[in-house]
């Protein structure tokens, strides 16, 4: 069913005698189609309709908005998708998933809230499925603009000029296609100097079909002779006609505003979702750091001074993300130049000295608004070895442990891969090897014990009963260590690769005086950045199997089939050798003694610890009442898991 909801929060009338101050509000939401799934939950998706008054204080946070276009009443518009599903018998809770590069990272097994997402990531292409947002361009504007190219096919001719990993992301327009006016450079690895590429030898063209130097093209460059594989690229150029892509946040901000607390539209329409007394917000990866910075951006409060989310679950986030910025990329994920780690990273107030940059806090503007929400933040292995997690726990000095304020958990799922496996089970050799890398893929699934995180989080917010506490890695337990093999305690696995070098190193930025650092915004003067130096950083110990040993561990790594990793190797092209990206990795067990012993491994093999497929189930049997009994496992997660036990491969004759 097709149809149109106009929802004018303020009437003309209204509108007219308002103060100079207009309050940013949705025009309307139109309901492009409404779908019904077997158990009966409704589906409405569409887009909605926004505009932001840029004198408003609360909205000058927003890098470029003064440059925007304005309508007649001298708003500046913005429009974006959503989804809402209603649950049958309703709820008065809202969930907003936050999606990750316009995809839906939903549970495969959603709890029956209100369930609302929507677009605020404006660079991305409208594809169909994706979650998007219409942001205006702030034409006239130029700024610096850094393209980076790892691991093209080799010989490639021609490469765009893109963005983000995952899914590309056309970058700004070059104000002149002279490359006398831009630069290319080339490097062998992260840590070796660049060196430039003459401008006779390259071209903002595409050589795919016409030789050197190809058909004038600003979207694309080409290089004489081809991209070598063995190399990685970075390109600098002068850039035009930024997006404002910071509305992202202001456009979360008033949909979730009005389904909290909209009563009808001008056309009488009642509110789609009813009346909602709680609002939670969960993140993944990239998602989870939008919520870190629409919480340090003073974004949870809404215009009226309202919270707009009383709870949030930052998932695998480590950073900001580098949303609002001139000629931002916030689809990047902590690679070389990146912004996103330089602003600040944890919830106490914390003096940043080994930067110079002050205190601060992600908490600041809520606690001046009142307007914090609880905070349950989730994480895992990779976060530490790939996007630079420990600054948040004991700071960029690395002296001490952070304390916590009162409205924040942390809850840490030892020895697992970025976001945990999605394949579940209990796979005797791992899961498949992911893209580029060398070890099998781990199998360790933070799903089960991330639902209920997430089940606390609305205990403490609906009826304020708090939730455990927290348990992550700490310096004072001992669990935070160098990246070494020898410091972590990791066993002497012969011919299996070790975690020295794995690691993502934390280098420090200088983006120039255009950069407010503490919150990823402005404009980004200088690109490349200069490098200023490089900050030291902890991961977690590990037993004599390899596994880590502090936080909450799943059940799978209570009962382990090998050493389940945090990193992994890169098995080729640029870095080879060297962590690949944020994948975990695992490195089975012996079957048997034998085999064990003929293997020089020191850890007990599947026999010797559970002795047949019975006594493995057994075990598992045992590990998934013990997660019960401790509030991190839900009854029928457990019996999904037995299930899977029984179904495995392991110790089978």
């Amino acid at each position: 069913m097709n149809k149109t909801l106009s929802l004018a929060l303020l009437g003309a009338t209204m509108l007219a005698a308002m103060p100079h101050a207009l309050q940013a509000h949705l025009t309307r939401i139109e309901v492009e189609k409404t779908t019904t799934d077997k158990a009966g939950d409704e589906t409405l998706s569409g887009r909605f309709y926004g505009e932001v008054d840029p004198r408003d204080p609360r909205n000058a946070i927003i890098t470029d908005l003064a440059s925007a276009p304005r309508n007649a009443r001298g708003m500046v518009e913005y429009s974006a998708t959503f989804a809402i599903t209603r649950p049958v018998g309703g709820s008065d809770v809202l969930f907003y998933d936050v999606p990750n590069r316009g995809n839906i990272l939903r549970d495969p097994d959603p709890l029956p809230f209100v369930r609302v997402v929507s677009g605020w990531q404006g660079d991305l292409p409208e594809d169909a499925g994706l979650q998007t947002a219409r942001v205006p361009v702030a034409k006239g504007l130029t700024g610096a603009v850094l393209a980076r190219f790892v691991d093209m096919p080799a010989g490639s001719a021609s490469l765009p000029i893109a963005g983000s990993i995952g899914r590309p992301t056309p970058r700004p327009l070059p104000v002149s296609l002279d490359t006398g006016k831009a630069r290319l450079m080339r490097q062998r690895s992260d840590g070796a100097p660049l060196q430039a590429i003459r401008s006779s030898d390259w071209a903002f063209a595409d050589c795919r079909q016409t030789p050197f130097p190809g058909q004038p093209d600003p979207t694309q460059i080409c290089l004489r002779g081809g991209f070598d594989p063995q190399f990685a690229y970075t390109l600098t150029y002068q850039g035009k006609d930024p997006k404002v892509l910071g509305l992202g946040f202001a456009a979360t901000r008033d949909l979730v505003a009005f389904l909290r607390h909209g009563d009808k539209d001008g056309a009488g329409n009642p509110n789609p979702v009813g009346k909602i007394a709680y609002a939670l917000a969960s993140g993944t990866s990239q998602s989870g750091n939008f919520l870190r910075s629409f919480i340090n951006l003073g974004f949870n409060a809404d215009e009226a001074g309202r919270r707009v989310f009383d709870g949030i679950n930052p998932n695998i986030a480590a950073r900001q993300v580098p949303l609002n910025l001139r000629f931002g990329v916030p689809g990047g994920a902590a690679g070389l130049f990146e912004p996103g780690s330089e602003g600040t990273l944890w919830w106490t107030r914390y003096k940043d000295s080994a930067r110079g940059k002050g205190f601060s806090s992600l908490l600041d503007r809520c606690h001046a608004s009142n307007t914090c929400p609880k905070v349950i933040e989730t994480f895992g292995s990779a976060e530490f070895w790939g996007l630079r997690m420990s600054p948040g726990l004991i700071g960029t000095d690395g002296r001490a442990d952070l304390p916590l304020p009162p409205e924040v958990r942390r809850y840490y799922f030892p020895s697992t891969t970025h976001g945990g496996s999605w394949t579940g089970g209990f796979p005797v050799k791992g899961d498949p090897v992911p893209a580029g890398c060398a070890l099998a893929g781990n199998a360790i699934s933070s799903m089960e014990s991330l639902r209920a995180a997430q089940m606390m989080l609305l205990a403490w917010v609906r009826e304020g009963k708090a939730p455990p506490p927290s348990r992550y890695p700490t310096l004072h337990a001992g669990d935070l260590v160098q990246a070494s093999a020898k410091a972590m305690g990791w066993p002497d696995l012969a011919g299996a690769p070790v975690p020295d070098g794995k690691l993502n190193p934390f280098i420090t930025y200088d983006f120039g005086a255009g950069y407010r650092t503490q919150d990823v915004s402005g404009i980004l003067t200088r690109q490349p950045p200069r490098l200023t130096g490089t900050l030291s950083q902890r991961v977690p110990r590990v037993n004599a199997d390899g596994n880590e040993t502090s936080g909450i561990p799943a059940v799978a790594l209570q009962v382990p089939l090998g050493t389940y990793t945090g990193w992994n190797v890169k098995a080729g092209g640029y870095g080879a050798g060297s962590g690949c990206g944020f994948a975990g990795g695992f490195i089975p067990f012996a079957r048997s003694k034998v085999e064990r012993l003929a293997a020089h491994d020191p850890r007990l093999s599947l026999e010797e610890r559970y002795g047949t497929h019975a006594g493995f189930v057994q075990a598992v049997r045992q590990a998934v009442a013990r997660q019960k009994a401790q509030g991190w496992l839900f009854e029928a997660d457990g019996e999904r898991l037995i299930a899977q036990a029984e179904a495995s491969d392991v110790l089978r004759d």
